[in-house]
């Protein structure tokens, strides 16, 4: 290998695979877990093969890659907005994929049933509803009078509905998972009582990050969740407490190239390498630096620019330049979309360099 790369522990993916498929089938839900971690149709399909019905994609380029490769089950959980991707998703619905779209407004599912009249498809749909993030999604009190609107359009069908919330308990970011999900569970259970009551008959009830998902599943009325990070795990999922470092399957391995000080070793990855978008010391995990050091856990990778990463170290700490170092990223999801491919380790040892097949699907 070359540094600085991502290497996958295979054996730990599919541990983190069966853990995650036996705690959602304890509770009679089913999984759908998020294709935005690994990108790779090869671990879509050991998802599936441990019992999860499909993929999450968040764009129609990811789930056109999944299609590729196979993967015949699959929900866009994002807005398709613009004509011509509406028209690929169509398509690939025409293609006979089980395809979902996710949908937040009146505008937004009547460009659906525009593009499916154009291709002569129906379109499934699923109705995101705003549980608390401030993101996309529709409020829960508009809910029944906008699912009326959109089951009274052509060639669309509204199948279920769906949130994402992540680790928040009553509108604050929490480390409690457990009530997280419960709050969220009966959230969208109870919004899916009132659809029902005025006669909108829905399916499904899809909710649940990582952190999240076993419980929200505890909760009557969920069909559906869709953790994605579980596969990997990282150091964000390490500290909500729902894995150990050890479940961690993916890491960055890095070369230490200077020492210009006893307190300080750089390394050849910075924000091209490591994910940036879980900055350090917010709240609710109070991270500190950009990964975790696994061979030194006081170690702090404290600042980044493109090339080069800035380890803080204790002046007696014993680095060499030329010295390999493993580094578990904040958030593995990001870091993979970083890199063009991944070297996954097999239970032989043997390394496997692979591309990374929805890397950059940003449209």
């Amino acid at each position: 290998m070359e540094t600085p790369c991502l290497v996958i522990d295979s054996s730990i993916v599919d541990a983190n695979i069966i853990a995650m498929a036996e705690a959602v089938q304890r509770c009679g839900v089913k999984l759908r877990p998020h294709a935005k971690t690994h990108k790779l149709p090869e671990m879509a399909a050991r998802q599936i093969a441990a019992g999860a019905i499909g993929i999450t994609a968040a764009k129609i380029s990811e789930a056109e890659v999944m299609a590729s490769g196979g993967i015949r089950d699959i929900f866009i959980a994002y807005q398709l907005i613009a004509k011509s991707k509406l028209e690929r998703a169509a398509r690939l619905s025409l293609s006979g994929i089980r395809l979902i779209i996710g949908v937040d407004s009146l505008e937004g599912a009547k460009r659906i049933s525009e593009a499916a009249e154009r291709e002569g498809a129906e379109l499934e749909v699923r109705l995101e509803l705003e549980t608390g993030l401030r993101r996309t999604g529709a409020a829960i009190d508009k809910a029944v009078q906008l699912a009326k609107q959109i089951s009274g359009l052509n060639k669309i069908k509204l199948s279920g509905i769906f949130t994402y919330r992540g680790a928040m308990l009553g509108g604050a970011s929490t480390l409690d998972v457990r009530a997280a999900g419960h709050e969220e569970g009966r959230l969208m259970a109870d919004a899916a009582a009132a659809l029902r009551s005025a006669g909108i008959a829905i399916q499904d009830v899809s909710v649940g990050s990582s952190p999240t998902a076993a419980f929200a599943a505890e909760v009557e009325g969920v069909t559906e969740v869709r953790p994605g990070t579980y596969i990997y795990q990282d150091r964000m999922q390490a500290a909500f407490g729902t894995c150990t470092f050890d479940n961690c399957a993916g890491a960055v391995f890095a070369t230490i190239i200077s020492r210009p000080s006893d307190d300080l070793v750089i390394i050849d990855g910075g924000s091209k390498t490591f994910a940036t978008d879980i900055q350090p010391d917010n709240a609710p995990l109070f991270l500190k630096g950009f990964g975790h050091i696994v061979c030194d856990p006081d170690a702090v990778l404290e600042r980044m620019n493109e090339e080069h990463g800035m380890i803080r170290v204790k002046p007696d700490a014993v680095y060499q330049v030329g010295d390999v170092i493993r580094i578990i990223p904040n958030h593995i999801c990001s870091t993979v979309n970083l890199h063009s491919f991944v070297y996954i380790k097999e239970s032989s040892g043997k390394l496997r360099k692979t591309a990374v097949a929805a890397r950059g699907m940003l449209e």
